[in-house]
């Protein structure tokens, strides 16, 4: 039923939006891949991923009436899922914010579908949670609930404390993080890839130093 995640991991592989070398990341650490769903970036790949969101939001069964995406990079993940969902029998609004609210036309800071009932947040994935927690804000503020979030790829790796971003939002929101695949999923197929298993010793060993169990 969850074969999806592996075939995540192997379509953003052949993609090149996951890499394998030395990366720097924002924390200073010196990471053995890199993630980056940017390079998601023409029709095809854009198709698939989006069908990759769906099948996360379908297989977690949360319960939800709308998709939310915020600025700037949630916004065509947002759009794409819906139309994703709609051909899984599934249609339902969205809308995303802007980065200023409008004074003229139809004005406001989103645009799209009006915020109402439970709304799910799609984004690429979570670093300082900052944009987690804007959108929340402003689903809170437009009446509606924010019920979970969908992210691409879950790095299950420590912040500044013991917890991982993820589970940083689960504490902070009280609402769960469904990812397509995590770091579990990452360190599987690079297991089960004769191609790929050269790369197995230094994420295992990145995961022994930073990470964190049920990411």
């Amino acid at each position: 039923m969850f074969n999806f995640r592996q075939d995540f991991i192997r379509f953003a592989v052949q993609k090149q939006v996951l890499r394998f070398g030395e990366f720097k990341t924002k924390a200073g650490r010196l990471s053995p891949y890199f993630f980056n769903a940017g390079l998601f970036n023409d029709g095809d790949a854009m198709r698939s991923l989006s069908q990759f969101y769906a099948q996360a939001i379908l297989a977690s069964e949360i319960k939800f009436d709308m998709l939310f995406g915020p600025a700037y990079k949630g916004i065509p993940l947002a759009t794409g899922a819906a139309i994703a969902l709609a051909e899984q029998g599934r249609n339902v609004p969205y809308c995303y914010n802007r980065k200023e609210a409008k004074d003229h036309g139809e004005g406001g800071t989103t645009v799209g579908a009006q915020l109402a009932g439970r709304v799910l947040i799609i984004d690429d994935v979570i670093s300082a949670g900052t944009s987690v927690r804007e959108s929340i804000e402003l689903i809170r503020a437009a009446g509606a609930e924010p019920c979970a979030v969908v992210i691409a790829l879950d790095r299950m790796e420590r912040g500044q404390g013991d917890l991982s971003a993820v589970q940083e939002v689960r504490a902070s929101f009280g609402i769960p993080v469904v990812a397509i695949a995590s770091l579990n999923d990452l360190l599987q197929f690079l297991h089960d890839d004769d191609e790929m298993r050269a790369n197995l010793s230094a994420v295992s060993a990145y995961r022994d130093l930073y990470g964190v169990e049920n990411g």
